[in-house]
């Protein structure tokens, strides 16, 4: 395994998902589809139909690449859309009867399971050969690379970044153009919202009982601190820190103020997640960036005006993020792996990469089309992508995340419904984390 605290260059929908059905049947190794050594720098354009998997929680960008492919290219690909929930049975299921898509695009956190498995075929000497391989954020390549062996690269790019809602502030008396720049001040800020007693109205809201989404929202600012979350080998948790500490008890002074978590907060899966705030529910809270496009597009149609921010850390100027999204890879089962690397090999390019995400508000993989094709950009589009281009953001990267952190019941889950909740003991939870990674 590799270090799960590494900056990297790179969930929407990161409510939690249960392993449903093994994958051990593949092997530990990636699949072998094809003489990948044949494939053309570009890949194959010959006419053909080329399946890929997505989920449900990033089709509007999914549908987007596809369209614009398909428009400009003799091969067509199928695009099926998977519910978030049934993504992880699915997959385990089509790997076992040898039935995946061509191209599967997954969770980032959930690919270094992927890729240990032998789902996808090793594209090494593809991603290698890319002119602009440097230009990539890399955490979609490290998440699917194994043993010096390259899977998978960049799909969507999502990133957590903290938002507030401008209207609640200018009525509590905030400053509504300036977001909070540490723990303290997103408590204070959130205690004012909520102390307008507004009915339905909350200071912030946490997904409670998802655990994808709470190391989305929370381990940035752990990060922002310096501090990890894991050991260099992703074999031990570190969050009994004071960062951590912080953090935890910024959520339980909100908890413990009326108002102060929107109502649901404990019980949130994760399925209504970014409903509460996208409503104008909700002061202030660390947020998907690919759910604030739709927010900044209501603004127009005279919805509640958003701020957008970097997520800080307990220090006023230190700020980090955690860089998401799916990543994709040419799967195990594909016969037609040139015409695969041909629509993954068009999407690197950085005049797809403005045609595809810049010129729909979303947020690029390619470092260069973040810094020279947004110029016209809204500027909390412009601030979203900072948060990439400063290289202060980080992946997690281990194949049990989904048992430590994301699956439902979760140690970490726990962990933060004992801090934030019940009376935690940060110490005995880390070491309940510690042991399944330990595994």
């Amino acid at each position: 395994m590799v270090s799960f605290n590494k900056v990297t260059r790179v969930l929407a929908g990161v409510a939690a998902t249960a392993l449903l059905i093994p994958l051990a049947a593949c092997g530990s190794t990636g699949g072998t589809a094809a003489n990948t050594a044949d494939i053309p720098a570009q890949g194959t354009d010959d006419g053909t139909e080329i399946t890929l998997w997505t989920r449900a929680p990033l089709e509007r960008q999914a549908k987007n690449a596809v369209e614009a492919y398909n428009a400009s290219h003799k091969n067509q690909v199928k695009l099926e859309i998977i519910p978030n929930d049934d993504m992880e049975g699915k997959v385990g299921g089509a790997s076992q009867t040898d039935s995946l898509p061509d191209i599967l695009a997954g969770d980032v956190v959930r690919i270094p399971y992927w890729a240990s498995e032998g789902i996808f075929t090793d594209i090494s000497d593809q991603i290698d050969g890319l002119d602009n391989l440097a230009d990539l954020q890399q955490g979609h390549i490290d998440a699917g690379t194994v043993d010096s062996a390259k899977y998978t690269l960049p799909f969507i790019t999502d990133v957590s970044v903290m938002v507030w809602n401008k209207d609640l502030y200018e009525e509590a008396g905030l400053d509504p153009e300036q977001g909070p720049r540490s723990i303290d001040e997103f408590v204070e800020q959130a205690k004012a919202v909520a102390a307008l007693d507004k009915d339905g109205v909350a200071g912030s809201y946490l997904a409670g009982q998802s655990g994808g989404a709470l190391i989305f929202d929370l381990f940035p600012s752990v990060w922002a601190d310096g501090e990890s979350v894991m050991n260099e080998d992703g074999t031990e948790a570190t969050l009994d820190n004071d960062s951590m500490k912080a953090v935890l008890d910024a959520y339980k002074e909100l908890a413990n103020t009326d108002n102060g978590l929107g109502a649901g907060s404990k019980e949130e899966t994760g399925a209504t997640w970014t409903a509460p705030f996208a409503n104008g529910n909700i002061g202030v809270m660390p947020y998907p960036n690919t759910s604030v496009t739709s927010i900044i597009e209501a603004e127009a149609e005279g919805g509640f005006e958003v701020g957008v921010t970097p997520i800080p850390g307990t220090q006023e100027g230190k700020t980090s993020t955690f860089l998401g999204g799916d990543a994709m890879g040419i799967s195990k089962d594909c016969e037609n792996v040139a015409q695969a690397w041909n629509f993954l090999y068009w999407l690197m390019q950085s005049d797809s990469q403005a045609e595809v995400f810049a010129a729909n508000g979303d947020t690029a993989s390619n470092i260069e089309t973040l810094k020279t094709a947004y110029e016209d950009a809204d500027p909390r589009v412009q601030t979203i992508n900072s948060v990439i281009i400063d290289g202060n953001g980080q992946t997690p990267k281990t194949v049990a995340c989904n048992e430590a952190f994301n699956a439902a019941g979760s140690p970490w889950q726990l962990l933060v419904q004992n801090a934030v909740w019940g009376d935690g003991d940060l110490e005995a939870d880390n070491q309940a984390i510690t042991d399944i990674l330990a595994q």
